[in-house]
Formats: C-alpha cells, sequence, structure tokens
C-alpha cells in the first residue's frame, strides 16, 4: 500500500474515531472528502507512471466496498456513518495486482469484525462497570425472560457432545459448546442494551440518525423507532412537543476501523504470513 494513502487513511481514522467517541456520529464529508482525495491521489500517481489501471483499481475497490457497505447496512450490522466509511475504504485499500487487491480487501473485513467483537467486548464491561446494578437486575431479568432458548440451547449441546466421541474429530467439540455459550451471549448483550445504552436525550439534542427506544405517540402521529434512525423532520415534531425521548446508543464502532487498519498495515510491512493463510481462501 502506498504511505500516501496509508498516512491519509490514519488521519481520518483518527478524527473519525474523536468524534465518534464524543459525538456518536461521523460526518457524511468525513467519508466522501477521503474517497475524493484517495481517487485523486490515484489518477494523479497514474498520469505521472502512465499507469491506468492504478485509479481503476481504486475505482473498482470503491465499488465493492459499496456493495459491501450498503450488505453491511441493511443486515443491520454497520450503522449508517460506519457503512458510509467502509465504503471510503474501497478506494484507500486496493494494491497494484487483482489477487493483492482481493486479500487485502477481505483482510481488512476480517479484521474490522475480529477487532469489532474484541472491542465489543471491552466496550461492554466497560459500560458495565459504570451500572453493575443496573446490569445485574436486567441479566436475571433477561434470563428468566429467556430461560427457555437456555434450555434448549443446553439440550442441544448435550446431546452434540457425542459428536467428537463418534467421529473421533474432536475439534467438533466447539459445536456444543457454541450452542452452549449463544443463549448467555444473547442475555448478556440485551441486559447490556436495556441497562447500559437507553438514555434520556433532550429533544433540542438530538441529530439525524439517533435511534428511538420507544415510539412516542403526538396526537394523531406516531414516531416509531427504526433502524436507520431519527429522520429531521421527526426530529421537529419531537422539538416541539416533547422535552425528552429515550434513545438507545450504539457502541462507537470507528475505533475496531482504526485497530484493524493498524493490524493490517503491520502484517503488510512485517510480511506476514497470515495474509498468506488468507490468500488461500480468498
Amino acid at each position: 500500500m502506498e504511505i500516501f494513502l496509508i498516512i491519509l487513511a490514519l488521519v481520518y481514522l483518527v478524527y473519525a474515531s474523536i468524534s465518534d467517541l464524543k459525538k456518536r456520529e461521523i460526518p457524511n464529508w468525513l467519508s466522501f472528502s477521503l474517497i475524493v482525495f484517495a481517487l485523486a491521489y490515484r489518477a494523479f500517481i497514474s498520469a505521472i507512471n502512465l499507469d491506468l489501471w492504478y485509479f481503476i483499481f481504486g475505482l473498482l475497490g470503491l465499488g465493492v466496498f459499496v456493495a459491501l457497505g450498503y450488505g453491511f447496512y441493511y443486515a443491520r450490522i454497520f450503522a449508517g456513518g460506519d457503512a458510509k466509511l467502509l465504503m471510503a475504504f474501497g478506494a484507500v485499500l486496493p494494491v497494484s495486482g487483482f489477487y493483492s487487491s482481493l486479500i487485502s480487501s477481505f483482510a481488512f473485513i476480517f479484521l474490522i469484525l475480529f477487532c469489532g467483537s474484541i472491542y465489543g467486548i471491552i466496550w461492554s464491561f466497560y459500560l458495565i462497570l459504570g451500572n453493575w446494578k443496573n446490569f445485574s437486575s436486567e441479566f436475571l431479568k433477561q434470563a428468566g425472560k429467556n430461560k427457555k432458548l437456555f434450555y434448549f440451547s443446553l439440550a442441544l449441546a448435550v446431546i452434540l457432545i457425542f459428536l467428537p466421541v463418534y467421529s473421533h474429530d474432536w475439534i467438533l467439540a466447539l459445536i456444543p459448546v457454541i450452542f452452549f455459550l449463544f443463549p448467555l451471549l444473547f442475555i448478556f448483550a440485551k441486559a447490556v442494551e436495556e441497562s447500559c445504552m437507553i438514555i434520556d436525550v433532550k429533544t433540542s439534542k438530538l441529530t439525524e440518525g439517533d435511534w428511538l427506544y420507544e415510539k412516542v405517540k403526538i396526537g394523531r402521529k406516531t414516531i416509531k423507532p427504526y433502524w436507520e434512525g431519527l429522520s429531521l423532520e421527526e426530529i421537529k415534531i419531537l422539538r416541539k412537543y416533547k422535552g425528552k425521548v429515550k434513545i438507545k446508543q450504539g457502541i462507537p464502532f470507528v475505533p475496531a476501523f482504526f485497530f484493524a487498519f493498524v493490524v493490517l498495515i503491520y502484517l503488510y510491512l512485517t510480511n506476514s504470513s497470515v495474509l498468506n493463510i488468507l490468500g488461500i481462501f480468498f
């Protein structure tokens, strides 16, 4: 990867991380300007070296990551700001050569999900430390509501524990473990969400895209929670008739992008065998 694109991406990621941590939002201009600067640089280098492919790889990467961004957004894995930032990295990541571009792109996606999982767990425990009393009572409440799921998963885990015995493939022992852990992780996540991520916000402080926690009825009109968040029109109505509403906060996820990109740079600079292993799958 080009040193200029690396530095450019790091600068943007630092700014985006700070914005996400402080305001829980990633400005649209940030993602769009990263696309413009990355493609402009590629066009400049292509013109100097008379190599059109360097620019074309940026366009192809952008197209692929736009598709991935929309996929993650509509699958409700990423919020809108995260999806747009991911799209922008499609113009940054592709290097010279189709195979290298493919590996770098999918390695970044894998690292985002991996780093994001670890980061999400750490952030959840950080939230719990400040809301232990609320979390503990909510965890017991969620455990009671989902006890059928827990018993069902436990029964499956007990049945499937015999798989490695009969197949003599002990890697299959992971399957019952996964079935056993799933309800616990689900209950844990729901308890964190309900006890640590629901806050009262003054309507004057609402911003476009904020997630409404529960429906709000104003006269004959009902504003319902929606994945895309509040629109500007809905915010205007709420500000006119309501003082406060409950908003569901998400985990500020951009720092996971930052960690994933730093790890990717390290793997490239050290010519790590991890990239070769990823090449087997992509």
